[in-house]
């Protein structure tokens, strides 16, 4: 009997495009438990070098990478573990005489107690007769401030990204009843992956119910804080309802260059949408930049629910998202870990720090 051959089956072309797309998304799986690996390991092996009680010599200055009222951000090199990190040095004559010393140890005490993918960590702290130490990672990409003004307005779908890492991060603090009260374009920090990390939380505090100082940036203030109200959690939501506005427009919705009549028309709460805003955006800007605190998203009984639940963000995936699992619309441009070709360059000045003197406020700070 003549045995016919059997027939070869041979993949279809959609099958041979489902398993290179399975083949892509194992590799994808790999590299990102590989990064994730990595990452963990450089953490174990800074806080190994964290627990050591710091001190200035342990680190090499070598750029400003900011200033402010009580001081200077600089770039430093570990003499310990070699890797890089950002110090915050405040000057404690000018802490105190501002009357800041409770938002210091604020922001101590907070980014102490925090840990969250898109939240900078604090690795420690330290002090000497004039000056307050603060050792943070350092982000290399720099701010989506510059980002911003350098593109003038942002696309919804990089909106979008930002602000969900943005509204993850808020719920995070929130459910530690840690309200932030800064949120702006300056404050975040985009890392070499493309991802958020929010700095600077010096207005950071814990308010398990309400808070009466008026205190954050003119233009995100929102109308409880400005009419003097006792506010609570309801102030964040309505700081993101700014900041999307801002990324998707340029500029701020109640811009004004004086500052009574900025408070005024915040009060009022009246923006006007620009025309290139679709329906969901409006919509969503609706229910966050709202005077009545019975109406906006993130204080009724959903909590930030409604914000994630809303049209707008229909596209993200936030267990993915909180995973570090979704695609940043950009990756910032970094030859190293100590690249800081992102951030603006600030003239040098020859100050002396981890000097050995007298120290009249060491009262106010005892716990650094």
């Amino acid at each position: 009997m003549d045995h016919q051959p059997e027939a070869m089956n041979f993949p279809t072309k959609q099958q041979q495009q489902q398993q290179q797309q399975q083949q892509q998304e194992q590799q994808q799986q790999q590299q990102q438990q590989q990064q994730q690996q990595q990452e963990q390991q450089q953490q174990q092996q800074q806080q190994q070098a964290m627990n050591l009680k710091l001190k200035f010599s342990d680190f090499n200055l070598l750029q400003t990478l900011g200033t402010g009222s009580f001081g200077r951000v600089h770039l430093v090199q570990s003499t310990v573990n070699h890797l890089y990190y950002a110090m915050k040095v405040m000057r404690k004559e000018l802490v105190v005489r501002k009357k800041q010393v409770q938002h210091t140890v604020n922001e101590r005490n907070v980014l102490m107690a925090v840990d969250y993918p898109f939240l900078v960590k604090l690795w420690g702290t330290f002090q000497d007769g004039a000056n307050i130490y603060m050792v943070m990672d350092y982000i290399p990409g720099g701010e989506v401030f510059s980002l911003l003004r350098k593109h003038q307005k942002f696309s919804e779908v990089t909106a979008r990204f930002y602000a969900a890492e943005v509204l993850l991060s808020i719920a995070y603090l929130h459910s530690h009843d840690i309200i932030y009260r800064d949120l702006k374009p300056e404050n975040l920090l985009i890392d070499p992956q493309g991802h958020l990390k929010i700095t600077d939380f010096g207005f950071a505090k814990y308010v398990p119910d309400l808070t009466y100082t008026m205190c954050g940036t003119p233009d995100y203030l929102a109308p409880e804080i400005i009419e003097s109200k006792g506010y609570g959690k309801s102030v964040d939501y309505w700081s993101l309802g700014i900041l999307i506005y801002e990324m998707m427009a340029g500029y701020s919705p109640f811009y004004d260059e004086h500052q009574l009549r900025l408070y005024e028309k915040i009060v009022r709460c009246k923006p006007v949408y620009p025309d290139h805003f679709s329906a969901a955006t409006k919509d969503l800007l609706s229910h966050l930049l709202t005077a009545d605190l019975t109406q906006r998203y993130g204080n009724l009984r959903r909590g930030y629910m409604d914000v994630v639940e809303h049209p707008w963000f229909s596209s993200i995936d936030f267990t993915m998202l909180a995973n570090r699992q979704v695609t940043p619309p950009f990756i910032p441009m970094t030859k190293d870990p100590g690249d800081t070709s992102n951030f603006d360059k600030y003239d040098e000045v020859n100050i002396r720090y981890g000097v050995d003197q007298p120290d009249p406020y060491g009262r106010f700070f005892k716990n650094f």
